[in-house]
């Protein structure tokens, strides 16, 4: 029988919402094995919520270590993974959300946090914070995961749009510190595509690159459709040029998903991205 992906999505989210909406008893909405511990970072001098959601089966298997899935950007790639884990993959790994800073604009936020350098033709937001912010992500954040709960080896980074290029950039700044990538319609337009020349700065020091990398992109990403930038063409390019390298035990799929947006390639996106995983957690 045919896998309908899309389909699949439709009818998962609509069982949620039609649980939601029939409820009679008017209580919050919680995510299941869910927590949410705050990190005020000394190095960023800014609040955090961590958002965590642990595997099913978590406190009952206490010989198990699991795999780590971070996002960051909000809790909306934090909801969105928590709603696919529990429909595809619900004892395989504990979920990491990162929540915009503490009284903050989240635009302002995101803006700064996930930005490689400045650049000063965005007038209304600062940016530029993302290697205070990968200090950060590494040493207040999966130091308090790895800490406190059973993890293995494996760490997973899942992005979308500013946090799909965020985690693009890591992939050649910081190499080791995820195994796994999950890049939804990532930005990669931002600074006159500037990670273009990070990575071919990597791939002149750099015959290895130990990572396994799912790319997605909406088929709805173009200039065509309303968009500033051609984000369809922006991956392709990018692609391209990685493929050409011929990097030892990298291993990348990347795909235009049909009939999506920048809003909504992440739900179908992180879905494809983790079954591809599925064997490796």
């Amino acid at each position: 029988m045919k896998f309908n992906l899309l389909k699949t999505v439709i009818i998962f989210f609509s069982v949620i919402f039609t649980e939601v909406v029939h409820a009679q008893d008017p209580r919050s909405f919680e995510i299941p094995r869910s927590e949410i511990h705050e990190v005020k970072s000394t190095i960023l001098g800014r609040t955090y919520d961590v958002f965590i959601q642990l595997p099913r089966g978590y406190h009952e298997n206490i010989q198990q270590y699991y795999p780590v899935i971070y996002s960051n950007d909000g809790p909306y790639p934090f909801q969105i993974a928590a709603g696919v884990m529990r429909l595809a993959a619900p004892d395989k790994a504990i979920l990491v959300g990162i929540s915009f800073a503490k009284n903050e604009n989240g635009m302002s936020s995101r803006v700064r946090d996930l930005t490689p350098v400045e650049d000063k033709s965005w007038v209304k937001y600062q940016t530029g914070g993302a290697k205070k912010y990968l200090q950060f992500l590494e040493a207040e954040v999966i130091s308090l995961v790895e800490e406190n709960y059973r993890t293995s080896s494996t760490r997973i980074f899942t992005g979308q749009s500013l946090g799909g290029s965020f985690g693009t950039w890591v992939l050649f700044t910081k190499p080791e510190l995820f195994s796994h990538y999950i890049l939804t319609s990532p930005s990669l337009w931002f600074k006159d595509n500037m990670i273009l020349g990070v990575e071919n700065n990597y791939a002149k020091e750099n015959k290895d690159l130990a990572a396994k990398v799912y790319f997605a992109v909406g088929e709805l990403e173009t200039l065509k459709k309303g968009m500033r930038n051609d984000m369809v063409q922006d991956l392709n390019n990018f692609t391209d040029q990685l493929s050409s390298r011929n990097y030892e035990s990298f291993e990348m799929k990347s795909e235009v998903i049909d009939g999506t947006t920048h809003e909504t390639t992440y739900p179908i996106g992180f879905i494809k991205g983790l079954l591809w995983f599925l064997d490796d957690l």
